[in-house]
């Protein structure tokens, strides 16, 4: 079940709030912890096992990592936190990376490891993740044990961000699963939040991954026209992900959560270390706090530092999906980011602002490019199109066509990317806003009921992680 979905919007999130908010206080976790179950098996059935094992595998690790810590036994306060990773990190290999290593080596006729056909759980990333950081957190002294196995239970399968993020700490929310406050603020703007990334996902995003597809597919495509293409993949991605962040901090906030945010307009940064500052920063924060600062960071020696860069955005590419392209994004990002701590910061610093933002979208564009295309003989030719190397023509009929088709898409998207849309709504009377802003939210919320409808195109991008 996602959000972007008939049966969530009108049968399961209703029914949800209904009995969360009518049965007392006390036992309104319990509720969330079984509707969050319900919530994952209606998708994925057996695979909720896995999910289940990881959460009594971290619950029973964190009270052994406390016991071993009152007790001074820190040593083996560490061989338990390495279990748990161990834990973690082995199904996450297994059931994401196990077919792409077979495939890779029978590719280099080695057939002694069979392609299993493995099923990718949905948000196994994300669980995974979250789970390792609570008995690293309890380790470090950051957050408390949590006894009720109840309660961890919930932080584990919490539906809100289960299966599209933000990746969540346990530090960050272990006192909100204890204490929520509700009032009809917060739910509103809960509401008020959900309906506008649900708007973003359904009416932004599936539009521009039709046209990414019409792009991709052309047989006739221009130099232009491969760069509209790998653009409205850029702001598909966007508007989904962030559409789905969206939803989830609304979410939270209806149930009495408050979920970090995880997107802060990353296009219009100014260089990718800004860049990686705005987009996806639950998991740019995860992979801080819990392998980066771990290996060293930059206190060390400069080869130690750009090793430990170097591992963290080898990880970084490959956690985005069981595909060798991954891993290359990556290292592209890896290898731009050094450049500009090494070379480029100063002269970026000197130039315009609007040299340095087209800088930024030249190079995201283009690592666009690497990661949706998985097959790599695809990826060769769709990039060498962009650079204008096949002898395609720079602008063909086909690219006019499309342009036209969805000239005023484009235009919404580039604008609502930006904070301009938001910065001139926040300008108007106050008046104006108290009337225009619950209709907008209404009008948003039909037109996005109507396409659940009768719409045909909504991908769900998260199945690769």
């Amino acid at each position: 079940m996602v959000f972007s979905n008939a049966l969530f919007l009108f049968c399961f999130l209703p029914l949800t709030l209904l009995v969360y908010y009518l049965v007392p206080l006390r036992w309104r976790t319990a509720v969330l912890l079984l509707f969050s179950l319900l919530f994952y098996f209606w998708g994925e059935q057996i695979y909720t096992l896995i999910m289940l094992a990881s959460t009594v595998v971290d619950y029973s690790h964190g009270m052994l990592v406390d016991r071993f810590r009152r007790a001074g036994k820190l040593k083996q306060a560490r061989w338990v936190v390495a279990s748990s990773m161990a834990f973690n990190l082995a199904i996450l290999l297994f059931f994401k990376y196990w077919d792409l290593l077979a495939g890779s080596l029978q590719s280099l006729g080695l057939s002694f490891v069979p392609v299993l056909g493995i099923h990718l759980p949905i948000g196994i990333s994300f669980y995974t993740f979250q789970t390792m950081s609570y008995t690293v957190d309890v380790y470090r002294g950051d957050a408390e044990v949590q006894r009720n196995p109840i309660t961890f239970g919930t932080f584990v399968t919490l539906f809100p961000q289960l299966i599209a993020g933000p990746i969540i700490k346990y530090k960050e929310l272990g006192s909100q699963l204890e204490h929520r406050s509700y009032t009809v603020d917060r739910f509103a703007a809960g509401v008020e939040r959900f309906t506008v990334g649900l708007a973003k996902k359904l009416l932004l995003a599936n539009g521009f991954g039709q046209l990414w597809e019409l792009c991709k597919e052309s047989q006739a495509l221009s130099v232009a026209g491969a760069w509209l293409g790998v653009l409205a993949f850029s702001l598909q991605i966007y508007f989904d992900f962030s559409g789905y962040s969206d939803m989830a901090i609304g979410l939270g906030r209806m149930l009495g959560f408050e979920f970090p945010e995880n997107f802060r307009y990353p296009y219009i940064a100014r260089s990718v270390t800004d860049f990686w500052r705005r987009w996806h920063i639950s998991l740019s924060s995860w992979f801080r706090d819990y392998l980066y600062i771990p290996l060293g960071g930059n206190r060390c020696s400069k080869p130690r530092w750009i090793c430990n860069l170097f591992l963290v955005w080898a990880a970084t590419g490959i956690w985005h999906g069981a595909s060798w392209n991954y891993l290359l994004w990556g290292l592209y990002y890896f290898a731009w980011l050094l450049l500009e701590k090494l070379l480029l910061s100063r002269l970026l610093e000197r130039l315009p602002a609007l040299l340095q933002h087209l800088y930024l979208i030249a190079v995201v564009l283009v690592g666009w490019a690497i990661f949706a295309l998985e097959d790599f003989a695809q990826l060769r030719s769709y990039l060498a199109l962009m650079f204008g190397l096949r002898g395609a023509p720079l602008w063909s009929p086909a690219t006019g066509y499309l342009l036209r088709n969805y000239l005023c898409l484009l235009g919404i998207g580039l604008v609502g990317a930006t904070p301009l849309a938001a910065g001139c709504f926040q300008r108007l009377p106050e008046l104006w806003r108290v009337w225009l802003s619950p209709l907008l939210l209404v009008l948003g919320l039909l037109l996005s009921s109507a396409y659940l409808v009768a719409g045909t195109y909504n991908p769900f991008l998260y199945f690769r992680f």
